[in-house]
């Protein structure tokens, strides 16, 4: 059973739930979409043994807007202030999709918090090719029929003969705005190659159209070497809800090869 907490940033409001005991696991959702995506996810993470956290971005659930200024920096930083409410020691960052980038910014910016980093469906550059862009927002515009969105959906997000009905609910259109917002305002793109410090999986989804899996060399190339790369068969860039138990299974078998210490320093 999770627990819900709160922690103050800067005079703003961070929520965030917190399963289990033991190394921890951060797990930060896509975007405009909540922790509850992880719902399935983080009980199996949990049940191994771990302190899985799960931090609401900011606008969902009771977390503070972002501000007009904010950039991916504030949006890690956010995870950064939970992570110290929460542990003593470093974590296993985890990003799905957008929320990669937001992993990424943090583990550059704050290695005495990060332990390796694991990235989901991502994107492994900083650009979302402008067609797949508008597609995207479509998706989340709530105000456009549920067949049509029902539609895109199938096509960008979801593997073939895939439910992906599970996705009609869950998306937060103003904290998208402010996402993508933040992202544009971030100018330093040091944070990309996080793999030449933190060993880092990348967890690809073999049916997604948004980030079709790299190959190894592409990855290390565009990430660094410390990538190791799995692919999970029948799923799209949604993944979570497709496959959970695979996603849970291939992230622990990971944490377990890990070194019992960071070498990030």
């Amino acid at each position: 059973m999770d627990v819900s907490k709160t922690v103050t940033r800067m005079g703003f409001d961070l929520c965030y739930r917190v399963l289990g005991q033991g190394p921890t696991v951060v797990l930060i959702p896509s975007l405009g979409r909540g922790s509850g995506d992880f719902d399935v996810v983080a009980p199996l993470i949990a049940s191994a043994g771990m302190q899985v956290l799960l931090p609401e971005p900011r606008g969902i659930e009771g977390s503070s807007p972002l501000q007009q200024t904010d950039t991916l920096s504030d949006m890690a930083a956010d995870v950064a202030a939970i992570i110290e409410a929460e542990s003593t020691r470093p974590a296993v960052v985890v990003g799905h999709a957008a929320g990669n980038w937001v992993a990424r910014v943090l583990a550059h910016e704050r290695p005495d918090l990060t332990r390796s980093v694991a990235l989901f469906a991502a994107i492994i550059t900083n650009v979302v090719p402008p067609h797949l862009s508008a597609a995207i927002s479509k998706c989340h515009d709530l105000t456009l029929p549920d067949a049509e969105r029902l539609a895109l959906l199938k096509k960008i997000y979801f593997a073939p003969g895939a439910d992906a009905s599970v996705w009609l609910d869950g998306w937060w259109t103003d904290v998208s705005a402010d996402q993508r917002r933040a992202a544009r305002q971030t100018i330093d793109k040091a944070w990309i190659r996080v793999a030449d410090r933190y060993p880092t999986l990348y967890l690809a989804a073999a049916q997604d159209v948004i980030s079709p899996p790299p190959s190894l060399d592409a990855l290390r190339d565009t990430i660094g070497p410390k990538a190791c790369s799995v692919v999970i068969n029948d799923a799209g860039h949604a993944l979570l809800p497709e496959q959970p138990e695979q996603v849970a299974q291939a992230l622990l078998d990971w944490i377990t090869d890990l070194p019992s210490e960071p070498l990030n320093f």
